[in-house]
Formats: C-alpha cells, sequence, structure tokens
C-alpha cells in the first residue's frame, strides 16, 4: 500500500476516534469544532486514494476494517448524542410553558371566558 495513502487513513481514523472520544463524553461542542478536521482527513484520503495504482490488499483490508468500525461507532455515538440533545430540548420546551393561572371566582376559577367576538354572536 502506498504511504500516503497508509498515513491518510491513519490520519482519518485518528480523527473519528478523537470525535467518537468527545462523543462518548457528549462534547457536542469539541465533536462540532471536529468537522473541518474530519472533511480535510476524508479529502486527503480520497487524493490519496486515486493518486494509487494497486494498493496492497492486506494492507488496504487492515485499514479499511478499522475505518469501518470506527464508523459504526461513531454512528451509534451520534444517534446517542442526538437523542439526547433530543431529551434537553423537550425538558426546555416543557419548562418555558407558563403554568395556566386560575382566572376569576367561584365555579367558573380556571376557566378562561370565551371570546368577546364569539359570545356576541351567540
Amino acid at each position: 500500500m502506498n504511504m500516503e495513502l497508509m498515513d491518510a487513513g491513519t490520519a482519518l481514523a485518528e480523527t473519528v476516534e478523537a470525535e467518537n472520544s468527545a462523543l462518548t463524553a457528549l462534547d457536542l461542542p469539541r465533536v462540532g469544532a471536529m468537522l473541518a478536521r474530519k472533511q480535510r482527513a476524508l479529502a486527503d484520503l480520497a487524493a490519496a486514494a486515486a493518486r494509487v495504482d494497486a494498493p496492497s490488499h492486506h494492507a488496504a483490508d487492515r485499514v479499511a476494517r478499522r475505518l469501518q468500525a470506527l464508523a459504526l461507532e461513531n454512528k451509534r455515538l451520534l444517534q446517542r448524542a442526538i437523542a439526547a440533545q433530543g431529551r434537553v430540548i423537550e425538558v426546555v420546551a416543557r419548562a418555558a410553558v407558563p403554568a395556566e393561572a386560575a382566572i376569576g371566582y367561584g365555579p367558573a376559577r380556571g376557566q378562561r371566558p370565551a371570546a368577546f367576538a364569539l359570545s356576541a354572536k351567540a
């Protein structure tokens, strides 16, 4: 396998490992900050692969298996982070809904009066 391709694959693997570590810690700002690094590593790998005529199958398989395992773990961790963010958004949304204040006195307490336009028609 071409050394440039091996280096590019290793750099991508290290980048995904670092992102997985940040996702495990739910450090989403750090994950977001890694996007450009990950995109650059992918572009470098694609460019190196385009310049290689016949890579060694053994080395290519090893790098491919490593990247596949890291990608699967990355997917699982991203789904976990998205679910956690969804739960946080639900909590914030519920907290943002104001409690309905009691309106009026007596038996109608807590019921909103009908809109004037609707009661005038009746």
